[in-house]
């Protein structure tokens, strides 16, 4: 029995021993207070270092009533031969585009392309060789708390790096007034200002989690040149500006679903608070106060998804929209059309023959419609009507008008050109036009 005890007393003081050993080597290993921040601030430094040559200045004349203004932002390069991720506010309206990179070199820059009603724009730049790039992260994959740190020029304060932690994500705090916003901002509280905007929130593998857009303060009456400012930033979501950038680089523009409604979240979908005349909601049947339940056959949870299934859903083609009416399910085939120009932040040509005489506006067939358009193809030529004003138009919006009395047409001057021949006797005109509603011959009557 003494030998049993002994034995176990044995194994007990050389796992005791074993485990005094091994937390002794710990606590030798364990990193000391200022090696644990030594170690923060080196990655800190490290991004900084790796993405700095990567962000660029922006600055943008534009002239309004003959009177020139001077806007200046940030932005970065997203890909080696050039092009800029900015914000479309930096460059609105611009007629001359400069970019200066780390090194102090200045390009003349190019608009490739702009989306208002996301707020992001991309610049191209002509340079001899390859340049430094940052990429983009999965902001689907950010956790709020992490640590966040925007590089940009505020207040002219080149490449000024501050850091934060990511305070919210999924934002939407813009208002639509007319222009439909789409919104899915990553709120920060890493010190971003005026002159910050364009320039990237990154994390800390140095990675674009979102592109730095817009301040929120409590004294929104205060000056934009103050330097103080208390409140949360905001950088629109890396996946949202991945998805219109690539659009924007092989478009140059944005083409998006409309149905023509105003909307409110309810307790089971989206109640529909009003419907646009002669859009498709009011074409399709949707009234006022249906609680609309499903879209093609997916739940609808809130207003910015539902806006945004809108947005990618093909132009001309049905989609299935499920409402509840008077506490029954009701289901109705409507057909999305093309985001009218104002809701798209473009300007009408109020001055042209055919917003005067014939209550359109048009633009020419661009790279992409025959992709985002159910019944174009590429081999389609004319004129996209973009905008109808006269209510029961026969000239739908969305439609393609390839001839102006058997004249042939392919761009807005000469579709201008063509109405103009014919408005000194004010004949009705004749357009071959191409719809959802296959191809046909439409007589309209101008206007005096």
């Amino acid at each position: 029995m003494k030998k049993i005890y002994i034995c176990s007393y044995l194994i007990l003081f050389l796992v005791s021993v074993s485990v005094i050993i091994s937390s002794c080597g710990n606590a030798t290993t364990q990193p000391t207070d200022v090696e644990l921040l030594s170690s923060i601030e080196n990655a800190f430094v490290s991004v900084a270092k790796q993405s700095t040559p990567a962000i660029v200045g922006v600055s943008a004349e534009r002239w309004v009533d003959g009177k020139q203004f001077h806007q200046e932002g940030s932005g970065f390069i997203f890909r080696k031969n050039g092009y800029i991720f900015t914000n479309e506010h930096v460059v609105k309206g611009a007629s001359v585009i400069k970019v200066e990179l780390f090194g102090g070199n200045e390009f003349d820059a190019k608009l490739a392309g702009a989306d208002p009603n996301t707020d992001i724009a991309v610049l191209k730049i002509d340079a001899k060789s390859e340049l430094p790039v940052l990429q983009l992260a999965d902001s689907e994959q950010v956790q709020v708390g992490q640590f966040a740190i925007a590089i940009g020029n505020p207040f002219q304060l080149n490449h000024t790096v501050t850091t934060g932690i990511v305070s919210g994500k999924g934002r939407s705090i813009l208002a639509d007034r007319g222009l439909i916003r789409y919104q899915d901002y990553i709120q920060t509280d890493a010190w971003i200002n005026t002159g910050n905007s364009g320039g990237p929130l990154l994390n800390i593998h140095g990675e674009v989690i979102g592109i730095n857009a817009l301040i929120r303060r409590r004294d929104d009456d205060a000056p934009a040149t103050q330097a103080v400012r208390a409140g949360a930033g905001f950088a629109i979501s890396s996946n949202l500006v991945g998805k219109i950038g690539n659009q924007l680089v092989a478009n140059g523009r944005i083409i998006r679903g409309f149905l023509g409604i105003r909307m409110l979240e309810a307790a089971h979908g989206i109640r529909v608070m009003g419907v646009v005349p002669n859009m498709p909601a009011h074409l399709g049947g949707l009234k006022r106060n249906d609680i609309i339940v499903k879209y093609n056959g997916q739940k609808v949870n809130n207003v910015n998804q539902f806006k945004m299934w809108i947005a990618d859903s093909q132009v001309g083609k049905a989609s299935q929209i499920t409402v509840l009416r008077d506490g029954h399910e009701r289901m109705f085939a409507v057909t999305i059309t093309e985001m009218p120009s104002l809701q798209a932040g473009r300007p009408i040509e109020s001055d042209s023959v055919a917003w005067k005489r014939l209550g359109v506006s048009v633009r020419k067939l661009e790279k992409g419609d025959s992709e985002r358009y159910a019944y174009l193809t590429e081999e389609d030529r004319g004129v996209i009507v973009d905008y109808v004003r006269v209510q029961n138009s026969p000239i739908r919006q969305g439609a393609l008008i390839t001839a102006v009395n058997g004249q042939k047409v392919s761009s807005a001057q000469e579709f201008d050109a063509l109405l103009q021949k014919v408005t000194v006797d004010l004949e009705p005109v004749t357009l071959d036009v191409k719809s959802r509603h296959g191809i046909e011959q439409v007589t309209v009557k101008l206007n005096d």
